[in-house]
């Protein structure tokens, strides 16, 4: 799947990571999608990897030859939405 996407598509556009960048970083010796995220990003942005996740698992899986359940999943960090520094400061959020 990856070999007919061109190198300069972006795959997450929140930090604007391309398909090059991510193939690169599994060159580097990502294995899994956690290893991805912390080597470009991809992922960490204000979706929290909901709209790039499953370009990522393709890429990875097409890659490295393995199937989508060894490429683990992306653990989301809170906040899992953007907050205001006032709705933190009103304690409000949870």
């Amino acid at each position: 799947m990856s070999e007919i996407m061109p190198d300069d598509m972006i795959v997450c556009r929140c930090e604007e990571i391309t398909v090059g960048e991510i193939k690169q970083s599994i060159r580097e010796g990502a294995k899994d999608i956690t290893g991805v995220k912390r080597r470009v990003r991809a992922g960490m942005g204000l979706c929290q990897g909901r709209t790039c996740e499953k370009l990522v698992q393709q890429i990875l899986c097409s890659e490295l030859n393995i199937c989508p359940e060894q490429t683990g999943r992306s653990t989301a960090r809170p906040p899992v939405r953007p907050v205001t520094f006032g709705e933190l400061a009103e304690g409000g959020v949870v």
